[in-house]
């Protein structure tokens, strides 16, 4: 007994094609699925086994569709058409003639079958051949278009995998985590990040010291430092340095007006900074200085800055309503070089006591300095709220305390740069005159924990000049 093999897309494809070559006279002795191949172009096959019996009948001559529709078996590539074959031939015909091996004579049984079925049965085989290829043809196009969208996504992955392994493997992470180290916001380190992808390539990528002082050069751009010189130089404040709206207030005299909530250090940085300007530590002889205080609220307030201004022989003065205030200024304004005005604690958000001290201190004129003090360990959300509620002041500058209890300075630094804001002086402990300095973009800088800074680099970048001497005029 000889042993063929045929292969099709289905067992109804072997079949028509055992059909096709040798006749309706054979036994299925073995079937199995050949999968797809390795890149699946070749698609899953049907593999089977056969053997012409030995009752053979007249042998199919080129395919002669007439025999092939009186097979049902040999007419279906697959299983969907089943139910519109079965349909297609009615119950009377013989049961002889859906058996793979049968006796009947072939041309006889052809006769009855037309005359069973009305019409010539190679119409019914063509039609239903039609249909089936129609949708093995779409089932084809399906798959291939699924394999073309599969092999592009792998290319896709494999791409983007190479193109940017190296941002997110070790640079970009490190700044992120230096970042956040340092207290920086959310948004202001997401901004940072955003800015390296787009402008950095690959190979500064791969230099986490170029990409630190990268980072670095942005955080300094972003710290604004307040200056003197361009304060009066805005329009509308002549040649000189003043403060007041009415004559005689040019030259090189200030008004220097600190306010903020309780406790950040307003009455200890207003002794600070008597003394530095009234006792000569600027490598020129003192100022004349005078200090005002409004804030008779807090106990013993005007106390603590009375006894400082004694030891420092530096007078002091106490108002507690506009006109008083006004008075003093106008009285003391000739021969002042500076007059520094500490006022009272007001909570962020009591709008109405905060309305209450500005209407005092508008008398001190529209070209007096105010300074907003804030604690440097105040969380970047609650200092921004604070800016907030004392933007009616129109402060000019914030003037950052208590550096000495936090060891982070990031979220100053992303508050100042989320309001735009400038950093006038900064401090770090509570000794009078020490620990006040002037604010500089490389003081910042130089107290990132963990950056590595290379301070010359940093100076030519961002140059103070006398920025962090307390210059005068």
């Amino acid at each position: 007994m000889e042993i063929l093999v045929e292969r099709g897309a289905s067992r109804g494809d072997c079949v028509h094609k055992i059909v096709k070559k040798y006749g309706i006279y054979f036994n299925i002795l073995k079937e199995k699925t050949i999968p797809k191949s390795f890149l699946g172009f070749i698609p899953e096959r049907v593999e089977v086994e056969f053997c012409l019996s030995p009752r053979r009948g007249p042998a199919l001559q080129n395919g002669d569709p007439a025999i092939l529709s009186a097979y049902p078996g040999g007419q279906l590539r697959s299983m969907k058409n089943a139910a519109a074959m079965t349909a297609a031939i009615p119950t009377t015909v013989p049961a002889a003639m859906l058996r793979e091996d049968t006796t009947l004579d072939f041309e006889e049984e052809k006769k009855r079958l037309i005359k069973a079925l009305g019409k010539n049965p190679d119409q019914v085989f063509r039609q239903v051949q039609e249909q089936e290829d129609k949708e093995e043809t779409r089932q084809i196009l399906f798959d291939n278009q699924q394999l073309i969208f599969d092999q592009l996504k792998e290319i896709r992955e494999k791409i983007d995998s190479k193109a940017a392994p190296k941002e997110d493997l070790s640079s970009l992470i490190r700044m992120s985590q230096l970042l956040k180290l340092n207290d920086f916001s959310e948004r202001y380190t997401a901004n940072l990040l955003e800015r390296a992808r787009k402008e950095m390539s690959l190979e500064t990528l791969e230099d986490i010291n170029a990409v630190q002082d990268r980072f670095l050069e942005w955080i300094g751009e972003s710290i604004k430092i307040f200056r003197v010189h361009d304060r009066y130089e805005e329009p509308g404040y002549g040649g000189g340095i003043g403060y007041g709206d009415g004559p005689g207030y040019g030259g090189s005299r200030r008004v220097m007006v600190l306010i903020g909530p309780t406790g950040v250090g307003k009455t200890t940085t207003v002794a600070k900074l008597a003394a530095i300007y009234g006792l000569g530590n600027l490598g020129r002889g003192p100022l004349s200085v005078r200090i005002i205080t409004i804030d008779a609220f807090r106990i013993g307030a005007v106390d603590q800055i009375r006894k400082y201004g004694d030891i420092m022989e530096i007078p002091v003065s106490y108002v507690d309503n506009r006109r008083d205030l006004r008075k003093e200024i106008d009285l003391h304004r000739e021969e002042t070089d500076l007059i520094l005005v500490d006022t009272i604690g007001r909570s962020p958000g009591d709008s109405a006591k905060l309305g209450e001290m500005q209407e005092i201190l508008d008398v001190c004129g529209s070209k007096a300095e105010m300074h907003l003090v804030l604690s440097a360990g105040t969380k970047t959300g609650d200092i921004e709220h604070t800016m907030q509620q004392f933007e009616p002041f129109n402060y000019q500058a914030v003037l950052l305390t208590k550096f000495d209890e936090t060891r982070h300075v990031g979220n100053v630094i992303s508050a100042m740069a989320e309001k735009d804001k400038q950093i006038s002086y900064v401090t770090d402990g509570q000794d009078v005159p020490k620990h006040i300095k002037k604010a500089s973009v490389v003081w910042f800088l130089t107290n990132l924990e963990e950056f590595r800074v290379d301070r010359e680099k940093m100076e030519k970048r961002f140059p103070s000049g006398e920025a962090d001497q307390f210059q005068w005029s």
